[in-house]
């Protein structure tokens, strides 16, 4: 494709429909026998969307191979019951909600961290993040699998409308290349876990300076990979904001 950006400065490719050959991936990954973990946190108002999240990633992620679903929740009874494809495990962990929203996104970081450390790096070899409230609509296949993945935001690419939705900063001084969102990313479990104990280390500081980073997660994220570089991302067509 010409129509594109398809390398970062730092040579990690960056991941366009119609950039890969997904049958040559595909034959490839299964070679390797791999278990990709994909990690969904439930809470509260995000319990609605389970059942239409959950069926299209059954669907429609690593679709044909072994993935295991994390799924994180403080309502496990309202849990639909959910028919898995034969490759599938869902396993259902329940957690307790934090009372304070501006906590939730370190809370879930912290129960990441300690889960991967436990459990997840004894069962996967990759594991990826993704909102509860979204809906897969095509084929998300191994052509994401790499060390350490970040997915561009929609909001980078698309020119400003006259609203006010205005795209975050990537970090402080507009450093960076790249915008990345919280709601899809992941990659080896060890850089999974490093990313998460950094990001929730990084609020810890803040909330003890009385700091509020203005998109938090988010924010943290994008610091982190600044100064760990992604080997790979994916295009906003991975996680496309339906306002634009």
């Amino acid at each position: 494709r010409q129509d594109v950006l398809v390398l970062t400065p730092w040579l990690a490719p960056i991941v366009w429909e119609g950039t890969f050959s997904r049958e040559i991936l595909n034959s490839q990954y299964l070679q390797r026998n791999l278990v990709t973990g994909l990690v969904t946190f439930a809470v509260e108002k995000y319990v609605q969307f389970v059942e239409g999240f959950m069926s299209s990633a059954n669907k429609f992620f690593l679709a044909g191979h072994h993935v295991n679903f994390y799924l994180f929740t403080d309502s496990p009874e309202k849990i639909p019951h959910l028919q898995m494809a034969p490759e599938n495990d869902l396993f259902v962990i329940p957690v307790q909600n934090h009372s304070r929203w501006q906590d939730v996104p370190r809370s879930h970081l912290d129960m990441l961290s300690w889960y991967i450390q436990r459990q997840f790096q004894h069962e996967v070899d990759y594991l990826f993040c993704l909102d509860a409230n979204v809906q897969l609509l095509a084929h998300v296949g191994v052509e994401i699998i790499d060390a350490l993945v970040a997915t561009i935001s929609s909001w980078q690419v698309t020119p400003q409308h006259q609203d006010n939705h205005e795209p975050p900063p990537a970090t402080p001084g507009g450093q960076g290349d790249f915008h990345y969102t919280a709601g899809f990313y992941g990659g080896s479990v060890a850089e999974v876990y490093e990313l998460t104990r950094a990001c929730s280390e990084g609020m810890t500081k803040d909330r003890g300076n009385g700091d509020k980073a203005w998109w938090h997660l988010e924010s943290h994220l994008n610091r982190y990979l600044l100064h760990h570089r992604p080997t790979r991302l994916l295009s906003p067509e991975y996680y496309w904001d339906t306002e634009l």
